[in-house]
């Protein structure tokens, strides 16, 4: 099964549309997860009617229209691999500690806000990962998501992708 991980997309604020290269992985994913900060209800029915599955939560950005249709939290079991997606864990310091006791019971969890790329694992074996933004890269010197395969109970292959911002 073939997953993308994006956050923290602030469509139209930081960008007119996603970028292409995120498009073809929107397409060559099975299930597209979005942790949030979407800002515009209309990547959220795009993602809807374009990809085969979507899980996605509001971020502190979002308002009324996508906190009425998406949760803070949201747990799901893809590939026989436990998942829960939020938008905010907090400081970094104590991150893993703190994530595994929030979250017992989860393989994976995806999650956004600092627009910073994240891939560590705690001491339980819960695995973190923040794709960052493919629109607002911030203080990063890219724009950054994610793609990951899971097989078997077993998440593989995550890799972070990048894309330069366009030269001025």
């Amino acid at each position: 099964m073939k997953l993308l991980l994006i956050s923290d997309t602030h469509l139209p604020v930081r960008a007119k549309d996603l970028p292409a290269p995120v498009w073809a992985a929107v397409d060559a994913a099975d299930v597209v997860i979005h942790a949030g900060d979407w800002v515009s209800v209309d990547l959220l029915d795009a993602l809807e009617a374009r990809t085969r599955r979507l899980v996605g939560v509001f971020g502190n950005n979002d308002g009324a229209a996508l906190r009425a249709r998406l949760p803070e939290v949201a747990r799901v079991e893809l590939g026989g691999v436990r998942f829960a997606v939020v938008h905010e864990t907090g400081a970094a310091a104590g991150r893993e500690r703190r994530c595994a006791r929030a979250y017992p019971g989860v393989d994976v969890l995806v999650f956004g806000h600092s627009h910073i790329p994240w891939d560590t694992t705690a001491e339980t074996g819960l695995r973190l990962l923040n794709p960052g933004s493919p629109t607002d890269r911030r203080r990063q010197p890219t724009f950054t998501w994610m793609t990951a395969d899971v097989a078997d109970g077993d998440l593989r292959t995550v890799e972070l992708h990048h894309l330069p911002p366009a030269p001025r």
